[in-house]
């Protein structure tokens, strides 16, 4: 912060709970002033009070309260505020109406049709922030210069487009007066394609400006990117958070002489830029408080640490956030934020629920931690509000935390210090319940004191914010012991030495300002301004020159902007940025050439496709502190005394363990998605990795797709029996085979033995399974509808070995996915380079898992890592067992019997059938699927592992909690399947449509059976489309089923499948045909007490011939409903022909279709719960249970990418 001398600089930092105020002085001393962010009994606004308040003591004078502060003696104000974050958490925004394209109403409720928590079966999502919405006729699609097309505009990205309909102003403007006579002032302008052809949006803002609408934020100027939803996310948010912004704004100057018209106001924006307070708005604020701590360390530990790479680790209340600087700052372009996607550049902040305030549990002797927190109120134990206990109580136990260092401000009455005996006596309850599992559970143990139990539950927290950590690093290629970890926030200084040297690393810095660090970033942060625009140019030399131009364009802009808020030439520097996409997919980078000069063969721009390709503080034993000349902390991590961890159970080691474990499956999972090509791994991440143990029983799964969670356990045992002695160090297999544990051809599962020196047998194995998008057969993509064989539906590996002594098989395994083709009417696999690629990356990742596992291995020893797998698998059983005996014991409480049944049809008329027999004592149960009916003739056959699967599911989802998900889930339960029924077919049969169909109805037979709630869609309404040059495949959404105390969610896929569709934009881009409508099916969803969620209408208008097929179910038989509730409507499949012909296509069909032909999918609603008759609750729809923290970065953007597969 620089300026006139003899003023005041104020870098002020408004956070949740307490707002940092950082001030240069006259002199240049430095004051620091911490204070409440909400305190209206004693001032209105916390930044202007902290101002206040050190004026007056710089100045020796009262300033009154109620005057304005006279800014004479102000040079500048540097803000981080939290008010658009929190408006969007409580959804606290101004109130606002979306108008979207006619046919897309619900295109941002649906959103990419995927949930957030694959196993909640209320299916919990954020509800969107407009409060009505109009549809605008109008509509601009690309120009493809077909018969009777009209003359083509040339948009901003310079694609041509075709204005199929100008929009109609006059009947819009009776519609938005009715907004503004019921009180809506602000509007979010969506239209289809506006990043290109933005005309139509400006004539609706000019129209709605005209009315008198404060505030028209347009999609194409708050991000003019392609694909409609995120881009319609970001206007719905830049409306619904900018007048609230623009609001605080107003005030904050009211409490200054002037209204600081003389005074350089700046807001720190989410990318770590400032910006001038007008031109601060909802979409760039989301991460305004957060951002500056990152600039903070960025500016500190890493110039003062000689340019080592630097881990964030600031941990506060509820959470903790963890980000990297190497140098330069680490950026998303798109994250999600309290369920809203954003486009926007937003520093990469990872969010985890592991904070001083998350609470702690003991469960099925597992050691838990978060993500539940207390909060502010009641808050821990120890702030004798009757909270319950959290981590900063188990640090208070500890002596980590000293109460006379802290102000009297807890208790009813706020007059009262920190309660260690609060703490303890919540703790003791915890430690009941441990010390009564280790002395009467399985593994009879010695029972742990107070101060054990307290210090397990840290360790647990410690290890839990590792693992982001090592996403951040490991999984990136970056050694975690290469940094240096940069402490700040309230309750890092209890954890930051064993965080550092959990992860290998030497020192920890902690910064003399570290509890404000946030202030101090705003205050060394630069003034940014950003300007882009879409373009469609591919990058290649005849097309640099225009890139070049238009690069100088954006870069002139954004020196005039800086230059006209007084910056001299000198002082600004600028940086080109191109979003870059291989042809052909939607996986996008935003590449940087600083750091690749240009070249002859690049644009003047440089080679982008070079760059493409104050607290308490803990030292623990062993570590030594030291404070700098500069008053920093700078801790050197010492190693820590050896402890012996032996094979027995020890519940504190097994949930460390359990984080290891699945760390290490996700870290595999990284890799594999970095080194495959092809678009079903790369981009929608249609894979999972997993780690098993020595007897082939799973361990670890992540990320968890459902329809592979039992599978591959069934596939690594099948391998063990299949070769017993003949595995070989050097040998990796290939399988794909239903009766070998495959769910359908397209998955292909590559499996590495692991040998051990001194062991003649594998001491565990890995393995990956990925979606290939070809491996031959009858139609492209290998997912015939109308298979009735296997060999139709490609390339069969039952125990290949694809890596032999070391060396992979290329000519064999090509020989082999070639194969197919001499079979007549079939063909071989129609993209072998990308097979072969993503076969070798799943050997990759298979070798990191290995990688992992040693240095487990080498950590803790052979027989100890072994044993806890065996552990954690006990862990899971436990979990289950608890849930039966509790399912069995409500029942047999209300005089019900131990048994229960259900019984479901697939629209052929099959039936499902199943029992299910508790054993209360055991705690377990057999699921009998006798009565299920035969094979049959077609596809819907579902190999054995598919059932487990859906099994696996069910029990987790019963289950309510996160509980490992491996071998231990299905070691209760005894399964019955009839061989040569459609649940185990014979080893030819068909298969694909089991897959993908027949599991979703294994899932509703199981869920009624234990009354869990309604049938959902029960479906995936797979639909292809291809012909000689192009070929497209994409599930759609429908009804969720209506439970217990919650209504269905509508437009969502449930159960087995969570995939994301393309998004309209991008499809009517790479393929021809037209989105003419997208929306929810209204009335769909079954009536009940609560009522079914609504399935989803689509039609597709196509714009050139090609071959129609669509696999579906539910067009026969309607999902049932529960308890009295009616059942959701049935799906159709219409196809309406260019001349005015409407046909019903049936549930499963290919068709030719022509230029004007429409595809019309009406996908099935969700059945309803409890008698329509028997009012309910108030509901606003699918209880509204976001966690108590904001998660987010890129960490988590990758796990909900995974987990919509």
């Amino acid at each position: 912060m620089g300026g006139p001398e003899g003023r005041f600089h104020f870098a002020v930092d408004r956070g949740g709970t307490f707002t940092d105020v950082f001030a240069q002085c006259p002199g240049g001393h430095v004051r620091v002033l911490k204070l409440l962010s909400e305190d209206p009994a004693n001032y209105a606004d916390a930044p202007t009070e902290g101002i206040r308040r050190i004026l007056e003591q710089e100045g020796g004078m009262p300033l009154p309260r109620d005057r304005p502060l006279d800014t004479s003696r102000i040079a500048s104000i540097r803000m981080g505020t939290t008010v658009a974050t929190n408006a969007l958490l409580e959804r606290r925004g101004e109130r606002v109406a979306l108008l979207v394209t006619r046919g897309f109403r619900d295109l941002l409720h649906v959103g990419t049709q995927a949930r957030e928590d694959l196993f909640d079966l209320a299916v919990p999502m954020p509800e969107v922030l407009y409060e009505e919405v109009l549809e605008v006729d109008e509509r601009v699609v690309l120009y493809r210069g077909e018969p009777g097309a009209g003359t083509p505009v040339k948009g901003r990205t310079g694609d041509l487009l075709e204005v199929q309909q100008p929009v109609d102003l006059g009947g819009l403007r009776g519609k938005l007066e009715g907004l503004l006579s019921r009180g809506i002032r602000s509007l979010a302008v969506v239209l289809m394609h506006s990043y290109a052809w933005a005309q139509h949006e400006q004539q609706v803002g000019a129209l709605a400006q005209e009315l008198g609408f404060t505030h028209v934020s347009l999609s194409s100027e708050a991000m003019p990117m392609v694909r409609i939803v995120p881009r319609g996310h970001t206007a719905c948010a830049d409306a619904y958070l900018t007048p609230t912004i623009q609001r605080y704004v107003e005030g904050f100057r009211r409490g200054f002489q002037g209204q600081l018209k003389d005074v350089q106001v700046l807001f720190m924006r989410s990318d770590g830029g400032l910006a001038p307070m007008d031109s601060f708005s909802g979409s760039r604020a989301v991460l305004s408080g957060p951002a500056g701590g990152v600039v903070g360390y960025a500016a500190t530990t890493y110039r003062v640490e000689g340019g080592q790479p630097v881990i964030g680790f600031d941990m506060g209340g509820t959470s903790t956030d963890v980000s990297r600087y190497a140098g330069e700052f680490e950026h998303v372009f798109e994250a999600s934020t309290a369920g809203v996607t954003l486009q926007a550049p937003q520093l990469d902040i990872n969010t985890v629920a592991a904070g001083g305030g998350s609470r702690l549990f003991f469960r099925s002797g597992l050691f838990v931690v978060g993500p539940e927190s207390a909060g502010a109120h009641p808050g821990p134990a120890c702030y004798r509000k009757g909270g319950p206990v959290t981590v900063t109580d188990a640090n208070l136990v500890l002596g980590r935390l000293l109460p006379a260092s802290f102000p009297c401000i807890f208790g009813p009455g706020e007059d009262q210090p920190l309660s260690p005996e609060a703490s303890r006596k919540a703790l003791e309850a915890v430690a009941t319940e441990v010390n009564s599992f280790l002395t009467n559970g399985p593994c009879p143990a010695s029972p742990l004191s107070l101060e054990e139990v307290a210090m397990g539950f840290v360790r647990v927290a410690n290890e839990a914010m590792c693992r982001p950590i090592r996403a951040l690093t490991q999984a990136r290629g970056h050694d975690p012991s290469a940094h240096v970890l940069a402490c700040f926030g309230g309750a890092g200084g209890q954890h930051a030495c064993a965080i550092a040297r959990a992860l290998g690393m030497d020192t920890v810095h902690i910064h003399r300002h570290s509890g404000l660090l946030s202030a101090l970033g705003l205050a060394l942060a630069d003034v940014v301004h950003e300007a882009q625009e879409p373009c469609s140019l591919p990058y290649a030399p005849e097309t640099f020159a225009q890139l070049d131009q238009r690069l100088s364009r954006l870069e002139e802009q954004c020196v005039d902007a800086l230059r006209a808020q007084g910056f001299p030439r000198s002082h600004i520097s600028t940086e080109s940025f191109l979003h870059l996409r291989y042809q052909g997919t939607d996986c996008a980078l935003m590449v940087s050439a600083h750091l690749h000069p240009a070249t002859a063969r690049s644009p003047r721009a440089g080679d982008f496709g070079a760059a493409f390709v104050e607290s308490t503080i803990l030292v623990e034993p062993g570590c030594q502190a030291e404070v700098t000349e500069t008053g920093d902390i700078r801790i050197s991590v010492g190693a820590e005394a050896p402890s012996t961890v032996g094979a027995q159970l020890d519940p504190i080691h097994l949930s460390i363990f359990s984080h290891r474990f699945m760390s290490i499956a996700e870290q595999m999972g990284r890799i594999l998605q970095r080194t495959a090509i092809s678009t079903n791994i790369k981009e929608r991440l249609d894979f999972s990795c997993a780690l098993f143990g020595p007897d082939g029983g799973l361990v670890s799964n992540a990320p968890h797709i459902p329809v592979h969670l039992g599978a591959m356990q069934e596939t690594v045992q099948f391998q063990i029996q299949q070769l017993g002695a003949d595995l070989r160090p050097g040998d990796v297999l290939l399988s794909n085979h239903p009766s070998a544990g495959g769910s359908h051809l397209p998955d292909l599962t590559v499996i590495t033995p692991v040998f051990w020196p001194g062991q003649t047998r594998p001491v565990f194995y890995v393995a990956s399974r990925g979606h290939h998008a070809d491996i031959g057969g009858i139609t492209p993509g290998s997912m015939p509808p109308h298979s009735t064989t296997l060999q139709q539906e490609g390339a069969v590996f039952l125990s290949f070995k694809l890596v032999q002594g070391g060396v992979f098989q290329e000519e064999a395994v090509t020989e082999a996915l070639r194969a197919p083709g001499k079979i007549p009417g079939c063909s071989g696999t129609r993209n072998l380079h990308d097979n072969l690629s993503d076969l070798r990356a799943q050997v990759a990742a298979n070798q990191k898992g290995i990688q992992l596992v040693g240095e487990l291995i080498g950590q803790y020893g052979l027989d100890v890592v072994q044993a806890y797998m065996g552990h954690i698998q006990a862990n899971a059983e436990l979990a289950v067992r608890d849930m039966l005996r509790a399912f069995g014991t409500s029942r047999q409480a209300r005089g019900l019997p131990l048994e229960v049944s259900a019984e479901d049809h697939m629209d052929d008329g099959s039936p499902i059938r199943l029992r299910v027999q508790i054993n209360l004592s055991q705690g377990s149960a057999v699921f009998d699927f006798s009565g299920t009916g035969p094979e049959v003739f077609g596809n819907l056959n579902a190999p054995r592992a598919i059932t487990l699967s859906a099994l696996i599911y069910c029990l987790r989802c019963l289950v309510g909690r996160d509980i490992p998900l491996n071998q231990g889930c299905l070691a209760p339960v005894r399964v019955v399947i009839p061989r040569g029924s459609i649940l185990d077919p014979s080893p030819e049969a068909a298969v694909v449509g089991g897959n993908v169909l027949t599991s979703q109805r294994v899932v509703d037979v199981i869920l009624g059976a234990f009354g869990a709630c309604a049938a959902s869609q029960g479906c995936m309404n797979n639909v292809t489309l291809g012909n000689a040059h192009m070929g497209y495949y994409e599930t759609v959404a429908g009804g969720a089923g209506a439970g217990p105390g919650w209504h269905g969610r509508s437009g969502v896929h449930s159960h087995m499948t969570n995939t994301r569709i393309t998004d309209p934009e991008i499809l009517e881009s790479r393929y021809p045909v037209i989105v003419r409508r997208f929306e929810l099916r209204l009335g769909s969803g079954g009536l009940g007490r609560f009522r079914g969620g609504d399935g989803v209408v689509r039609e597709l208008l196509f714009r050139e011939e090609a071959l129609l097929s669509v696999l579906t179910e539910r067009r026969a038989f309607r999902p049932y409903g529960l308890h009295g509730g009616e059942p959701g409507a049935r799906g159709l499949n219409l196809l309406i022909r260019k001349d005015g012909r409407t046909v019903n296509l049936g549930g499963k069909t290919s068709v030719p279709v022509y230029p004007g032909d429409v595809f019309c999918l009406h996908t099935p609603g969700g059945g309803g719960y409890g008698d329509p008759d028997d009012p309910a609750p108030q509901l606003p729809g699918s209880p509204q249970q976001s966690p108590a923290f904001p998660e987010r970065g890129s960490v988590y953007e990758y796990r909900r990418a995974q987990e919509a597969v």
